[in-house]
């Protein structure tokens, strides 16, 4: 007997540069385990990521963001995705992100077949503060069967951004990560301590925060991991602030260099300023045993639960007196240590394949 095949995909480079397409690889290769085929649409890249999915097709289209020559762009998405629905014949389509041009081109291409979208989180953000990127949202939530929103949060803010339209399409899907064997990372002795901060270097993920703390604190470290259009800022503020012996900069690492340096730090710092979808560095962090220090945003501390501890976004003085506390105090690091390696077993990916799964049986099934 056949199996069902789902087509998918983001318009960006088959690359592990963003959550999103890290989270796609983990995602698909495991609902193969439920039964499902899959073909990862995608633009072109290096094509040395070891990645999970179990067949791509490469778009051709030139990438195009909001502004005058993103209509031109859909559009020719739109005519690329008809050609792989004539050649592939999915029996249902998954669009990642509400607001990215594939999952607008999989809406208008779609036809019969069922299609089930995947809010990711700058998708949502881009919507409330573009009216471009709210059309694009709204089309896309319009023509999907389901909305899969990792929590209850995202769910609310679409439910606002589609003026309630579809509140019985928007289901939780709880995200989650590869859990490790064991934690890498253990509380170690001392009172200062050596920070993290990875991931995309942009303004919602607001580092700035991380680095600002670091100055109003005393002989703490601060490693700054990742990629973006905010390094140069970020690198200026740390000279400003006398902090270049004490701040130390390292390109993006593929998650599993990523993992081993774990080990090295004490807590990560996660200083995001609006919204966020789920955290997923966090979250692995956590699975390594590090507390995370997290801006205290809806949903994040659902997902992080007490394995960590919060303070106000963009607050560098809060932020600061939580790793003087940390620092302070061995025993809060070693109960934190327990919480959060106890909290990431609740995020395992294997439980997010099986919702997504069972979410594609009943679009199927519904479409019949």
């Amino acid at each position: 007997m056949t199996r069902p095949l789902i087509l998918t995909g983001i318009d960006l480079p088959l690359e592990p540069s963003c959550g999103s397409t890290i989270w796609c690889s983990d995602v698909y290769i495991r609902l193969t385990g439920h039964g499902y085929d899959t073909v990862f649409a995608h633009l072109p890249g290096t094509g040395t990521w070891q990645h999970g999915f179990p067949a791509t097709a490469e778009l051709a289209s030139h990438k195009a963001p909001y502004g005058p020559r993103f209509d031109a762009y859909a559009d020719a998405l739109t005519d690329e995705v008809r050609s792989l629905l004539r050649t592939r014949r999915p029996d249902l389509i998954h669009a990642q992100h509400l607001g990215f041009g594939l999952a607008l081109a999989f809406a208008r291409a779609a036809g019969e077949v069922p299609m089930l979208s995947v809010a990711h989180g700058t998708d949502v953000i881009a919507a409330t503060e573009h009216e471009q990127a709210r059309a694009v949202l709204r089309e896309i939530v319009d023509a999907s069967v389901s909305v899969a929103v990792p929590n209850a949060a995202m769910a609310q803010e679409v439910d606002r951004l589609t003026g309630g339209r579809h509140t019985d399409r928007l289901v939780v899907v709880p995200w989650g990560v590869p859990l490790p064997a064991a934690p890498t990372a253990h509380p170690r002795a001392g009172n200062r301590l050596h920070l993290v901060h990875a991931g995309r270097l942009d303004a919602n993920k607001s580092t700035v925060t991380a680095i600002e703390a670091l100055a109003r604190t005393t002989g703490h470290r601060l490693t700054v991991i990742g990629s973006g259009g905010e390094l140069q800022t970020l690198n200026r503020r740390t000279a400003e602030l006398d902090l270049a012996d004490r701040v130390a900069f390292e390109p993006f690492l593929p998650r599993q260099d990523l993992f081993k340096r774990f080990g090295d730090f004490d807590a990560m710092l996660f200083t995001t300023r609006t919204l966020e979808a789920y955290g997923l560095v966090a979250v692995e962090a956590q699975a390594h045993g590090l507390p995370v220090l997290f801006s205290d945003l809806p949903g994040l501390a659902s997902t992080l639960g007490t394995g960590g501890m919060n303070f106000p976004p963009g607050d560098p003085g809060a932020l600061a007196s939580l790793i003087d506390h940390l620092a302070a105090s061995p025993a809060t690091r070693k109960a934190l240590h327990r919480e959060a390696v106890a909290n990431a077993r609740h995020h395992d990916i294997d439980h997010t394949a099986a919702h997504l799964a069972a979410l594609s049986h009943t679009a199927r099934e519904g479409s019949r």
